[in-house]
């Protein structure tokens, strides 16, 4: 054994993988001193790092939020649900024409349903209104009224937060009670206590029983459910609402608006939209007036639609990271003709290639890093300024923002390479000699 091995082994010399801990450190040293020393070129060069991560971020953000108030408002529809709606006319001659086919969603209908529809749990038909006059006179929009079963109150998942849902036994008699939404009651009795007081819709007075929690509204349709404010809307028992009020709409509307269904388990609501389908095509000689929507389809369909989101969002915002890559590129390009000399120097006193392309990758990925960095912090600001400025819910997930960092760290050692690897092929000599 050599003297130089038998002082390694005795630990008087430092080993391979030590020394290249300390060369490691010495580059980032030397990157961080000859970074310092253009600042603003540095800054520049990272201004495409941080525009481009800050894209990344605040777009995936703005999706991300749009994407769960879409999630949470399907989950609230109840994934063992199957719901009904009948595509109402929105004139005369459009009513007349499939009249001659079909009679429209009917109480007929709800009947079949039940008697034909195995492993039901529950179910309850809609009957809606707009009242033409109310009072207390709403201070926003007019509320809807929905007459519906007791069962209603599991089947959409609502929750009293005051009072009571009415009762079977309400909903028998026809009961002229009503469970007003938590928009409703502060639409009609603002800061007041709405549990006990009386609402007259049109003709017809109600006392108020219970007010509902608050419920997610969607702001476009969804699926064939028409948008509409949860919240501002007035239970009845179904019953009241058939014998007790008067639509002035009513040659123009079905016998129903709606029939919700629940099953057992969510894999079951599929097979029972399929049943459903079939029966309402009989009925209504496939007249095509209605639509059966499957939360749990719904659900699946959405989750396929944000990856694919995701995907194009993430590209669209890394072009931004390539034009930074290329910023990168060209600044390292600059950095080697200024510091031909120095490179030729270093290779004269024993460095190798491998040194030369280490100094200089590191100088590329500490830009790239850097400017990660301060690309989230842009991009977190960004999405919430956008949350305040257009009212959109924004949320910054830890996926989007190792996504963002972990591109633009990439691209900075991707573009890097071309740079470090010119560098290292320099001829020492004509290095030196270089003015």
């Amino acid at each position: 054994m050599t003297p130089s091995g038998k002082a390694a082994k005795r630990g008087l010399i430092p080993l391979r993988p030590e020394r290249d801990w300390v060369q490691y450190l010495s580059d980032l040293s030397l990157g961080l001193q000859n970074l310092s020393q253009h600042k603003l070129r540095s800054l520049l060069t990272m201004l495409g790092m941080i525009f481009g991560v800050a894209a990344v971020v605040s777009m995936l953000s703005i999706g991300a939020g749009a994407q769960q108030q879409v999630m949470a408002f399907i989950e609230q529809l109840g994934l063992r649900n199957v719901v009904v709606e009948a595509k109402e006319a929105v004139n005369y001659q459009e009513m007349q024409k499939t009249r001659k086919t079909s009679p429209g969603l009917s109480f007929q209908d709800y009947r079949v349903i039940r008697a034909n529809v195995a492993g039901l749990t529950g179910s309850t038909p809609r009957k809606r209104f707009t009242p033409t006059k109310l009072l207390p006179k709403p201070s926003r929009e007019m509320p809807v009224l929905y007459g519906v079963e007791p069962s209603y109150e599991y089947i959409a998942n609502l929750r009293v937060v005051a009072g009571r849902f009415f009762s079977e036994d309400e909903n028998m008699r026809g009961a002229p009670v009503a469970v007003l939404g938590q928009g409703a009651a502060s639409n009609l009795f603002g800061a007041q206590e709405a549990v006990g007081q009386y609402v007259k819709a049109n003709t017809q007075w109600f006392h108020v029983i219970g007010v509902a929690g608050p419920q997610l509204t969607a702001q476009a349709p969804v699926a064939g459910l028409p948008p509409q404010d949860l919240n501002n809307l007035i239970y009845v028992p179904l019953q009241a609402a058939v014998s007790r009020m008067e639509d002035a709409n009513t040659g123009f509307k079905d016998e129903l608006d709606g029939v919700y269904l629940q099953v057992g388990t969510t894999d079951a609501s599929v097979e029972t939209a399929e049943v459903v389908r079939g029966l309402l095509n009989a009925s209504h000689r496939g007249a095509d007036d209605f639509s059966v929507i499957v939360p749990a389809e719904l659900l699946a369909e959405q989750k396929r639609t944000q990856r694919i989101f995701d995907v194009v969002m993430v590209a669209i915002a890394s072009i931004s990271l390539l034009v930074g890559g290329i910023g990168i590129m060209n600044i390292m390009l600059a950095s080697i003709l200024e510091r031909t000399r120095e490179i030729g120097v270093r290779r004269a006193v024993g460095a190798r290639q491998s040194d030369i392309i280490r100094q200089f990758l590191i100088e590329a990925v500490m830009i790239s890093f850097v400017g990660g960095l301060m690309g989230i912090l842009v991009g977190f600001g960004m999405s919430q300024m956008i949350a305040v400025l257009a009212g959109w819910t924004t949320i910054v997930t830890w996926i989007s923002i190792v996504l963002a960092f972990a591109v633009s760290v990439s691209v900075g050692l991707i573009f890097g390479i071309y740079p470090a690897r010119k560098a290292a092929r320099l001829d020492p000599v004509e290095a030196i000699r270089y003015e």
